[in-house]
């Protein structure tokens, strides 16, 4: 009987371990990390020519451009002038409430010296307003 009970105990063991590989091992492999613009320029190496990687950062302020492929603009870590940025280029449709000032994450890849990308993930807080309906006013 005592016998029975070690192999059992040994076996949970096994299928608890076994389990714990299946849903925890591979975490980090699955996990997508964003680069500053900092960290994107000094990591460039790492990054050639269309390697995917997602850059975040604030949009500056006064560099937003309309082109017919979509938007350029500046990402930087902050606001403050002068920090490391990046020029980026985004291709199609920009998040709805994309605007100069906001926290943006952007998927792309580097191409020649700027940023190019077609994924764009707007930061937001967690107070929605609806619009206000035509003709009311407050």
């Amino acid at each position: 009987m005592k016998r029975y009970r070690l192999l059992a105990f040994s076996g949970v063991g096994v299928v608890a371990v076994l389990a714990g590989l299946l849903f925890f091992g591979n975490l980090n492999d699955n996990l997508v990390y964003y680069l500053t613009p900092q960290e994107a320029i000094e990591r460039r190496a790492d990054f050639p020519d269309d390697r995917r990687f997602q850059l975040g950062g604030l949009v500056e302020p006064d560099s937003v451009t309309r082109t017919p492929e979509g938007l350029r603009f500046v990402v930087a870590a902050d606001t403050r002038p002068g920090g490391p940025s990046v020029a980026v280029e985004h291709h199609g449709a920009p998040a709805q409430l994309f605007q100069a000032g906001i926290g943006v994450v952007l998927e792309g890849s580097w191409r020649g010296s700027g940023f190019v990308s077609d994924t764009m993930k707007v930061k937001h807080d967690e107070n929605y307003q609806p619009p206000d309906a035509e003709g009311e006013s407050p």
